[in-house]
C-alpha cells in the first residue's frame, strides 16, 4: 500500500479534520506542551493487523495541520519486525510503540485507533473466510460493498487478511448483473452488445441464477459466471453443465447468502472464486487500545 498516494492522504486528512484533531481543547487547556510520550498500541484480542502504516502517515498529516511548534516535533513509530500489515496478533500483544509530543499523541489517539480497528477488523474476518476454504482451488474475493470513500483501504485489508481483491471499481471490469439484463433486454441482448463494444482484453461476466439463465448465458457467449444466491447442490451442478456444454473452463464465482457456516462447502463445489459481501460491510472492529505513558523528563 502506497500510504502517500494522493486520494489516501486526503482520506486520512479528512478523518483529522473530522476530529477537529489540531484543535483539541481539552489536551490544549491540561498538557504541558513540551511533554513527551510515549504511546503503545495494543492488540486486546487474536487478529491479523491491517493498516499499521497509516500512523506516522497520519502524524506527518497532523504536521501540516497544526500550526503549533509540537506538532512539528520529531517522532518515530516503532514495531517488532515481526509485527506488520498482515500477521496474526495476539491478545496483549504490542503492535506498535509512537514516541512523539503528547498533544500530539492525545490529539491522534482516536483517528488512529479507529482506523486501525476496522481495516484490523476487516483482515481478520477475511482470514476467518481464507482458512475456512484452504485446501480447495476457490479464492475468497471481496465486492464493493465498501464504505463511501473508504474503498481502497477496505480492500488493501482484505489483501492482508488472505483473500482477493475483485472489481475495484465500475470501469475495472464488465460484470453483467440482473438490472443491467432486466433494463438491456435479457441475457442475450445485454450479452451480444457488452461482446461488441468492449475494449481490447476485456472478460464479460454475466449474473445467472437459475438454470435457465446459465444455459443462455453459456450459449451467447459469456466468458465467465457469476452463480447468484445458489445452494452448494446447485452451484456444483452448474460448474457441471459448463464443463460439458462448452468442454472448455469458464471461470465461475458464488455469490449471496454466503457466510462461514457454508463457506466450504460452497468451495468444495469446484467453484473458482467465492464472494463476500461481509468482508467489508460487516466485519467487526478488532479491539485494539493505546496507553499513554509520559517519557522520563
Amino acid at each position: 500500500m502506497d500510504w502517500k498516494n494522493s486520494r489516501i492522504d486526503a482520506l486520512l486528512e479528512q478523518a483529522l479534520q473530522e476530529d477537529k484533531a489540531a484543535h483539541d481543547e481539552t489536551t490544549t487547556l491540561t498538557i504541558d506542551p513540551e511533554l513527551r510520550a510515549s504511546a503503545s498500541i495494543l492488540a486486546r484480542q487474536e487478529m491479523v493487523v491491517a493498516g499499521l502504516g497509516a500512523v506516522p502517515r497520519l502524524l506527518e498529516i497532523y504536521a501540516r495541520l497544526d500550526p503549533s511548534p509540537q506538532a512539528h516535533n520529531r517522532f518515530e513509530v516503532i514495531s517488532h519486525p515481526e509485527i506488520f500489515d498482515g500477521v496474526r496478533a495476539h491478545a496483549g500483544q504490542v503492535l506498535a510503540v509512537i514516541r512523539h509530543n503528547a498533544r500530539v499523541l492525545l490529539s491522534c489517539e482516536r483517528v488512529i485507533l479507529n482506523l486501525l480497528q476496522h481495516l484490523s477488523g476487516i483482515a481478520t474476518l477475511t482470514r476467518k473466510f481464507a482458512d475456512a476454504v484452504q485446501g480447495t482451488h476457490a479464492r475468497v474475493l471481496d465486492t464493493r460493498k465498501t464504505v463511501p470513500g473508504m474503498r481502497a483501504l477496505e480492500k488493501y485489508a482484505v489483501l492482508c487478511g488472505g483473500g482477493t481483491n475483485h472489481r475495484i471499481d465500475l470501469a475495472s471490469g464488465i460484470l453483467i448483473k440482473n438490472n443491467h439484463i432486466a433494463l438491456g433486454g435479457g441475457i442475450a441482448a445485454a450479452l451480444k452488445s457488452a461482446l461488441a463494444h468492449r475494449k481490447p482484453g476485456q472478460r464479460v461476466q454475466v449474473e445467472v441464477r437459475s438454470a435457465q439463465e446459465l444455459e443462455e448465458a453459456i450459449g451467447h457467449g459469456a466468458e465467465a459466471i457469476l452463480l447468484d444466491n445458489m445452494t452448494p447442490a446447485e452451484v456444483r451442478r452448474s460448474i457441471e453443465r459448463i464443463k460439458k456444454e462448452t468442454g472448455r473452463w469458464i471461470p465461475t464465482e458464488a455469490s449471496g447468502g454466503i457466510v462461514l457456516d457454508n463457506v466450504r462447502a460452497y468451495a468444495e463445489t469446484g467453484v473458482d472464486f467465492i464472494s463476500v459481501g461481509a468482508l467489508t460491510h460487516s466485519a467487526r472492529a478488532a479491539n485494539i487500545a493505546m496507553s499513554i505513558v509520559a517519557e522520563p523528563g
